[in-house]
């Protein structure tokens, strides 16, 4: 709980600020970064409802922020498809410790109100400050979004308008999943069950999870979206979040009864059948047992039932671990965590699924060094967890989640980023149990010690995301990100040859060129541009329409020796050898005969002209070459291939101190400087 938050609002300033230079001002703050419109509100369509924004003090005489302590019959939903985040807000309120992080006790509607409260969220391995002004959506003075069953109290709507904010509005909120709450508000790891093919001891874990003070929820499958909140007969809503919110074991007629309590953020609607609130099983147990577990029960949405009839009915259990140790084991652990933040790019870096074995190899790439196994254990403990990042966000750009997973194999002690042949010929030691459509997905997984390369990606091809990978192993574990070489292996040019030496293919070449270059014997960019287009149209496996002048003049560039602006023959001649050289490189990675070559290959097509790049330079010129196919003509091959020639030779020339070791923010410059 220690780790320090970063305000998140536009211009810098601190909740601690803004609310003093309100008070000094004696105005209420009005958040421009979340202004009271309808924008806030949807995204999609117009605003349904007639809103009017309305501040604490215009809904109730005594406003508070929290009346009694913050608990879970505060929670109760409005008009906005979030109950998976009321679960969660639910489950919150049963960690105090947690609660504080998220709700900060510094802030009130005493004398240091100003119209300003701040709340705290996880977001990709950072703590985030989220400032709000307490201008809250209302119909006919009532609160129609989240809201306390008490009228004076306002936490829970302004926590509500803080996480909508954070996801760019409140329609953002509709629909998701529990866990990804608890993780925001916790920064823990989620793993998810099926009741129906879970391990024999699930109420133990369960309750292991719950003792540990793990977040939990459950819900109710749905077949079409016509089910969705429909209710069942037993008083339980098909496709609507639950908070797991207690587990105990009773004695009734001399054997131990599991069961397990629930709460629907609705706060009605409850389960009807046994150990319900009236039912008669309570009536066959211990009294002070009844008293204990029943206190404070009401027809509050919360109620117990049976676990087998917990099994029978939910589907889907959502578990967030504080620290990510084992749920199955009693002794508690300590875990290293690594974490690796990447893209996936179309047209470099987003090759898909390993259905997509062309592209799958593209993907970026991460090793795992596992070296030692666990305490009294020959295998070591992981849990992998990959999170796709803003994409609630999103949403408004017409972007949602992607569908992810990833895979596990067994990775060769020094080999860098591993190529299409590696992955056809062997297969993985582990992956995520599906692709799904999730905001993070996590596996836990027992392997022998050894080196693993981690494979995150998206289901189809040219999807693209933001991720963050967080690597959870008990024992002290080495992680790499593959690829990450930049160099060169570029010869230096040959010595001119005396004309008397020349070959047949070089004299015609002196030919060609002295019928060109004029008097002078150098030749413009303009006449290169005349001779190599000449030239490469009788080349019937490259498609193009001709090179650009730009083309031309950045191979002057790469070539011009004297500094003249021009190219003399010799000049040409060595550039010739490079360029039959790139034109065989561009036909042998021309897989489909299409004249074009796919920037997924760009990489190996690089390396083998002499020239390493990592993943992020590779993703650059993927956007700059790449057309909306992920092709690259020949113009831009060529293009691509001197400009980078370039680059590692005035690298090679500012590397005054010979250590080989490309400084990044050079290279990045070097890359924008030359138009990359």
């Amino acid at each position: 709980m220690s780790a320090k938050s970063i305000s998140t609002q536009g211009d810098g300033k601190t909740f601690e600020q803004l609310r003093q230079e309100c008070l000094q001002k004696k105005k209420l703050f009005e958040d421009p970064d979340f202004p009271a419109c309808d924008s806030s509100l949807y995204y999609s369509q117009s605003v349904p409802i007639n809103f009017e924004w309305k501040r604490p003090g215009e809904l109730c005489e005594n406003p508070e922020f929290i009346v009694g302590g913050a608990d879970r019959t505060d929670i109760c939903q409005g008009a906005l498809g979030d109950c998976w985040l009321l679960a969660a807000i639910a489950s919150l309120t049963l960690h105090k410790e947690t609660l504080a992080r998220v709700v900060p006790n510094d802030q009130g509607f005493d004398r240091s109100y100003a119209g300003i409260f701040h709340f705290q969220f996880w977001q990709h391995n950072r703590w985030l400050d989220v400032v709000v002004d307490d201008r809250l959506p209302a119909v006919r003075n009532r609160l129609v979004l989240l809201h306390s069953a008490s009228n004076n109290e306002f936490w829970s709507a302004l926590l509500e308008k803080a996480y909508a904010k954070l996801n760019g509005s409140y329609e953002s909120l509709k629909g998701g999943s529990t866990l990804e709450a608890m993780e925001d508000f916790t920064g823990g790891v989620g793993e998810t069950y099926e009741t129906k093919s879970a391990p024999t001891d699930l109420f133990n874990i369960m309750k292991k999870a719950y003792d540990r003070g793990s977040m939990m929820g459950c819900s109710i499958d749905i077949t079409s979206s016509a089910e969705s909140e429909a209710q069942t007969a037993s008083g339980l809503v098909k496709g609507h979040a639950y908070s797991i919110t207690g587990l105990e074991e009773v004695n009734c007629r001399g054997k131990k009864v599991k069961l397990i309590r629930i709460r629907n953020p609705w706060g009605q609607v409850e389960w009807n059948g046994a150990w319900s609130d009236e039912s008669r099983e309570w009536n066959v147990i211990d009294s002070s047992e009844k008293k204990r577990i029943l206190q404070n029960s009401m027809d509050d949405g919360e109620f117990w039932m049976e676990f087998e009839d917990f099994k029978a009915n939910y589907d889907k259990i959502e578990i967030c671990n504080l620290t990510p140790d084992s749920l199955t084991d009693d002794t508690k652990r300590k875990w290293e965590v690594n974490m690796f933040e990447g893209n996936w790019i179309r047209g470099s870096t987003a090759g898909g699924c390993r259905n997509f074995i062309d592209t799958f190899w593209t993907n970026p790439q991460f090793k795992l060094i596992l070296k030692h196994a666990d305490d009294n254990n020959d295998k070591c403990s992981v849990v992998i967890a990959l999170m796709q990042k803003n994409r609630r966000a999103l949403r408004k750009e017409g972007l949602d989640l992607q569908t992810i997973g990833f895979a596990l194999y067994e990775a060769p002690a020094d080999e860098d980023h591993l190529g299409k042949d590696f992955f056809r010929y062997n297969g993985s030691k582990a992956r995520s149990k599906t692709y799904i459509n999730v905001r993070e997905i996590s596996e836990r997984f027992t392997l022998p010690p050894g080196n693993y390369l981690l494979v995150p990606t998206t289901f189809q091809p040219h999807d693209e995301a933001d991720f963050l990978i967080r690597i959870f192993s008990e024992k002290a574990a080495g992680t790499m990100e593959m690829g990450n070489t930049v160099d060169a292996d570029l010869p230096d040019p040959p010595m001119p040859s005396l004309p008397e030496e020349e070959t047949d293919e070089e004299k015609g070449l002196r030919r060609m060129f002295e019928k060109i270059a004029g008097s002078d014997q150098a030749i413009s960019a303009k006449e290169l541009q005349q001779v190599l287009n000449g030239v490469l149209s009788r080349r019937r496996e490259i498609k193009f329409n001709g090179l650009s002048l730009n083309t031309c003049h950045s191979i002057i560039n790469l070539m011009d020796v004297d500094n003249s602006g021009q190219l003399e023959f010799q000049e040409f001649k060595v550039f010739w050898e490079k360029m039959k050289k790139w034109i065989m490189l561009f036909i042998s990675y021309d897989t489909d005969r299409s004249g074009k070559m796919s920037s997924y290959e760009l990489r190996i097509a690089l390396k083998a002209a002499g020239m390493h790049l990592n993943t992020k330079l590779l993703q650059l010129l993927g956007l700059r070459f790449a057309d909306e196919n992920y092709d690259i003509d020949f113009d831009d091959y060529l293009t691509c291939i001197v400009r980078l020639e370039n680059m590692f030779r005035v690298f090679q020339a500012l590397d005054k101190s010979k250590t080989g070791q490309v400084n990044m923010n050079i290279l990045q410059f070097l890359l924008l400087s030359m138009n990359v």
